[in-house]
Order: structure tokens, then sequence, then C-alpha cells
């Protein structure tokens, strides 16, 4: 007879992988069905198929090594999706957080182990160290539910990681207690490696990846450059005497700025994560549990029971605690509990560790009852930690909804950007600004518009600026950003890129400055100063020399009266995006009243962007400025239209003054928004095109302007 049985488990790699993708692939569909958390599946689909369920798969040296990643993974993104800003307002809370979601936990926990499973106090503490610490193992439902930024979650992320690292330390201690080998030499030795370890890598990874980044922009290469850092701090961090998932923490901590949350890169890194490592590492951990025990009855369900009420009893208290202390509201207490009540491959590696122990009378000091209570009790509790952080997050999005809504200027539903391209090199740059100032939640996406000139070589430059926006829609999607394309032939550049904004009807206009001065020598080039005269909508108008991700620094000179144009709020918010995205400081330099609302807005509707007011009497102090400017700033000048209310004589110096003292700067000039349409015919009071420089102006500037001056005097 034809015997099924045996051709399990399998143990041929191409097999097992297959087996991974389906699970990884229906998982969530059937728990999507059972409303449980994917996680949770993941989980359950390890116990199904390890040789403790139905002895599907043989957990081969893959779950070792993608498991490994996978939990590099969880803490690196958990890092990356930090809000850096929120950490450091919240250090001190975050602080207090760790030390009680440690303490709690391993008192009790030591406190049961000793006198309630008779364990020895090296067991004990080993175990209390286990449950003080915990895996983020539920972060991926916060990123889902995009809650990466909520106050409660920055605490509980910040507090894991620290409480993580006391458990590490204290695991250090009771290891090297346990061998003899305790002593000041140690304790001095490890800290000065911890030290080292730390200040190293805060030194040697921005500028290597500054460094990086500004020579290469290659996604491949970007995407392996990323992960290089990441497996070289983990390793390093084993090396001196902290298990490697510090590490993975703390480069990610330290990219954080590098890799916009809204970036194609940030996108490849989340894909790959969520798609492979992550569940990979769930379904092995799911594979060490041994649910049968469950049903052997005796001191197992005793020592499961203990452990686990110990670990979710100490957790919750922490977290309800330091809630109240903080004088959070109550459903911040519950997120706080979902994401601090979960124990996975930390828990694990120090159960390993303790396996190698041995002690007098023969065994180790972590016997088989311990070994299968605390992996049964990972599963309990990655239940526990999942169904709460999904029952939280979903009634933190519910609150949301019943709050206030924002200024009209804020979620305005006009906005549709359009970006015409026409050169290779400085599209990525346009393209990634605009995805930067877009606003997610309306998920209108871009457009992306290429004009070519109806002459002989129209037909060639049709297909190179096809191929251009078939780059500009592989950057795009990268980032799952929707995008329009089109090729458009006209007779005069600046209708063209008018007539296709009023086709989409966009709000907008992003657009690369004149840089080619062998096509024009003037500031403006042929047709930019046109189509800032046709058009009376916000044009923002860059120059970026850098990836927009290696900017530390935004200065901003806005003129007097900039607050009673139309288009105020419209740049000030496009300007805040960019600074919350790029996380960095951005410093407004103008009037004291145009400031007082500057810095209303932003610390009313974008209060993690660091902000700074700087007092500038006259715009004729702009030059000053130049010296301020460093490489890696980007300058941005809010200037206007002739005949606008915030117009002033000075600005007509503006294109002389740029070229002279910012021609290396990275530079953004923004027209804001006006009432009414452009002018698209000539009239009396709006004349079709203006010139740089009038009649009477180049007579007044012409060196025969001085002769016949200095004839007069004579």
């Amino acid at each position: 007879m034809f015997n099924i049985s045996s051709y399990f488990p399998i143990t041929d790699p191409t097999l097992i992988f297959f087996v991974v993708m389906l699970i990884i692939l229906f998982a969530p569909i059937v728990m999507g069905k059972l409303r449980i958390p994917h996680i949770v599946g993941m989980v359950l689909a390890g116990v199904l198929v390890g040789k403790y369920g139905l002895n599907i798969l043989v957990r081969d040296a893959s779950f070792e090594l993608f498991g490994r990643v996978g939990l590099y993974y969880i803490m690196f993104l958990a890092a990356l999706e930090m809000d850096m800003e929120g950490v450091k307002r919240n250090k001190y809370r975050i602080l207090i957080f760790g030390l009680v979601t440690f303490i709690i936990p391993f008192v009790l926990t030591a406190f049961i182990g000793l006198h309630f499973l008779d364990y020895t106090m090296a067991a004990s503490l080993l175990l209390g160290t286990i449950m003080a610490s915990n895996t983020l193992i539920s972060y991926p439902i916060i990123a889902r539910y995009g809650l990466q930024r909520k106050a409660s979650v920055v605490l509980s992320v910040g507090s894991s990681m620290f409480s993580l690292l006391v458990a590490l330390v204290v695991l250090a201690a009771i290891v090297a207690a346990h061998q003899g080998t305790s002593s000041g030499w140690f304790w001095l030795l490890f800290t000065v490696k911890f030290i080292v370890y730390v200040a190293a890598m805060i030194w040697l990874i921005p500028r290597l990846t500054r460094w990086f980044l500004r020579r290469y922009s290659d996604s491949v290469m970007q995407f392996i450059f990323v992960m290089a850092i990441l497996f070289m701090s983990a390793a390093l961090s084993d090396m001196a005497g902290v298990e490697g998932i510090f590490g993975a923490f703390l480069a990610g901590l330290i990219l954080n700025r590098y890799i916009p949350r809204l970036s194609p890169l940030m996108n490849r890194i989340e894909f790959i994560g969520n798609a492979i490592f992550i569940p990979y590492f769930l379904i092995g951990v799911g594979m060490l549990i041994n649910v049968r025990l469950l049903f052997q009855g005796g001191r197992i369900l005793w020592v499961v029971f203990w452990i686990v009420v110990a670990g979710t009893l100490g957790k919750a208290l922490a977290a309800y605690l330091s809630q109240r202390l903080f004088r959070m509201p109550l459903l911040a207490g519950h997120m706080m509990f979902g994401l601090t009540s979960a124990h996975a491959a930390g828990a694990i590696a120090m159960v390993m560790v303790g396996m190698t122990l041995p002690v007098a009378g023969g065994g180790f000091l972590v016997n088989a009852d311990m070994l299968n209570g605390v992996v049964i009790m990972i599963l309990v509790t990655c239940v526990i930690s999942s169904v709460m952080t999904d029952w939280a997050s979903r009634q933190m999005i519910l609150h949301a909804k019943e709050l206030p809504s924002e200024p009209r200027h804020r979620k305005a539903d006009d906005e549709l950007i359009l970006v015409p391209v026409k050169y290779p090199e400085y599209a990525d740059n346009l393209i990634s600004l605009a995805m930067l100032v877009r606003n997610p939640h309306l998920n209108r996406g871009l457009i992306a518009l290429n004009v070519v000139y109806d002459d002989a070589n129209m037909r060639y430059n049709q297909e190179q600026g096809e191929r251009l926006l078939e780059h500009c829609e592989k950057l795009v999607s990268a980032a799952d950003v929707p995008i329009q394309t089109q090729v458009r032939i006209a007779a005069n550049i600046a209708n063209g890129i008018k007539h296709a904004f009023n086709e989409y009807k966009a709000s907008e206009i992003i657009i690369g400055m004149h840089m080619h001065k062998e096509n024009s020598s003037t500031f403006w080039g042929d047709f930019h100063q046109s189509l800032f005269n046709g058009l009376n909508c916000q044009i923002m108008m860059a120059r970026i020399r850098q990836p927009l991700n290696t900017i530390r620094l935004i200065q901003v000179a806005v003129p007097s009266r900039a607050e009673y144009e139309p288009g105020f709020y419209r740049w000030l918010e496009r300007l805040c995006r960019l600074a919350e995205n790029l996380e960095c400081r951005i410093t407004f330099y103008g009037r004291r009243d145009t400031l007082a609302l500057i810095n209303a807005y932003v610390q009313n509707v974008h209060p993690s962007v660091r902000s700074e007011m700087t007092e500038m009497d006259h715009w004729n102090e702009l030059p000053n400025l130049a010296s301020t400017i460093a490489d890696d700033h980007l300058f941005v000048v809010i200037t206007a239209r002739k005949g606008t209310v915030s117009y002033k004589n000075a600005q007509e110096h503006l294109p002389e003054e740029l070229d002279r003292y910012f021609s290396g700067t990275n530079l953004i000039i923004i027209f804001p928004d006006q009432y009414g349409k452009g002018s698209d015919e000539i009239t009396f009071a709006e004349p079709k095109h203006q010139e740089e420089q009038s009649l009477w102006e180049w007579l007044r500037d012409h060196p025969w302007a001085e002769r016949i001056k200095w004839l007069k005097r004579g």
C-alpha cells in the first residue's frame, strides 16, 4: 500500500521553502477569516507543521538563519520607524517605564521560581531575567495600522530595548557568577567594550551612510548597504558581549533619519522583512513549541501556569502603573501592555544559554520542565500580546475618528502635484521631493510630465521622455505611490505645462530650476518665468544637489506680509511635511508677526517638527544667510509674484543674489498660491509675458546710462 507518512518530514530544502511560502501566503487569509492576528497564525502554523505537530517539516538550518535575520529585522524596523523626536521628548518616561517593566516581572518571577517552583537561586534569577525582557513580536500590527508614532508605542519600543539591555547585562552577570569568572576586571572589561562599541557605531555609521548615499543612488545597492550596516552592528554587538538584537536596534536608531518613512528604500526594507524574514522567524518559533506536554498533566502544567502568570501579571502591572504615573489614557495602558507582554527569541536565547551551564550533581541550570514551560509560555504570551495590541490599535483608530477635524488648509482635498521632468539626473530628486511633501492619507498620487518641442527631433525626444517617465514610474511604485505619466508635444514648453496642469486639475507644481547655462544664460531660463507669471498656483522650483535623506537642516527665508497670501498655509504645510519626513531641523527667518503665525501652526499641527524662529527684519539681509548654510542644508526662499501683497522691490534682485551668494547650495524657490486663475490672454492689466528685466531697467543699468549721467553732470 501507498504509505504517505514515508514522505514526511520533508527534508528537501526546495520543498521546505515551498511549504513555508504556502504558509506565509495562506496563514493571513485563514486568520483574517477567523479574525485572529496574523502573527498568531504564523506561530500556530509553525506548531502545526513542526515535529511536535504533524511533523511535516524539519527545522533545518534555514529556520535558524532566516529566524535570526527575522528577529534582527523586527528590532531594526522598530528602531527605524520610531519617532526620534518623541523619544527625545519622552526620554525620562522611557527610562522610568523601562526600569518598571524590568523590575516588577523580574522580582515577581524570581520569587515564584524560588518559592513555588523550587528552583535554585541561580535558576530563579535566570527565569526572572527571561520574563523581565520582552520581544516586540506584535510590532508589525502597529506598522499595519500606522500607529508607530503614538506616544504609547514610542514608550513601549524604547522601554523594551532598555529592559532587554538590562536583561542581557544581568544574564552576563549570572553566567559569570555561575562560572566563577565574575570579578571587577570582568565588569570593567565588559563596560569598556560596550561603551567603545556604541561610540564607534554612533561615529562610524552616519559618516559612512552620508558618503554612500551621496555617491550611489541605485536602489539595490542602497538596500544592500543598509543590510550590511544592520548585520555589521549585530555582529559587533555579539563581540562586545551583548546579544545581536541590541546591535540591530542600535543600527536602526542611527539610520532612522537617513531613511525617510515615505521613501522607496524604506518600502523595500519593510517589504522584504514582512514578506520573508519575519514570517520565517515566527514559523520557526512555533516549531519549537511542544503542545503535547500540556496534555500530559503533572508538574509541567504547574510550571507553565506560574511562568505565564508571573510574566503576564508583571508586565501588566508595569504597563498600567506607568500609564497612571504618566497620566495617559487607559487605552495607552492597553497598548503598552500588549506590546511589552510577548516573549519570543530573546527568551529562547536565554534559555539556551542556561542549558549550557552545568550544575553540581549532574544536569544543567535549565532543566526540561523550565525549557518546555518557557517555550509554551512563548505561545501563550504571543497570543495575548497580539490580541491585545490588535484590539488596542483598532480602538485608537476609532478614537482618532472622533477627534475634531483638522484645519481646512491642512486637509484640503484638492492636492494633486504635477512634476515636469526633463533631465534624468534631476528627476529622482524631484520625484522624491514630491513624495515627501504629498499627503499620503489622500492617496492622490503624482503626475509626471515630460514636454517635448514640436520640431525635427520630436520623435527622438518623445522616446527619451517615455524612458524617463518609465524610470519615474519604477521609483514611485517602489514606495506604493500612484502615478500618472504623460509625454506631451508642444510648440512652447511653458504652455505645454500649463495645459497639462489645467487638464489634470492639479493643485501645484514641483519643477527643477534652470541649471543648463548652455541653453540659456538667464537665471530663470527660457520658460520658468512665463510659467509662474501665467499660473497662480503654488510652484516649487528645486535645485537639489544631493539625496534629500542626507539633508540635516532646512532654512526658510520668509518675506514680510507672507501670511496675507492665499497660499501661506499650503507652502508651510509642505515644508513641515518635508522636515517631519526627513526628521531634520527647520529654521524660519522673517518678521516677528509672521514668525508668530508660523510657530503657532507648527506647534499645533506638527508638534514633532524641530523648528526654530529667527528674526530677519529686512529682505535685504538675505545674503547674510549664505554664511550659515552648509553643503547638507536646504535653503528655501519664499518669494512672490509682482503685484501681490508680499512682493517688494528688493525681490527684483533675487536672481542676482542667489547666483552670487547661494550658487552651490541646495535650493528651493516657492511661488505661493494666488487667488484666481492664470492669465491666458493679453490684457491691459496683465500682459501675457514679462521679461526678466524691463527696458527701463536695462537703460538704467547699462554702462551708457552712466555716461549720460556723467554728461549731464558735466
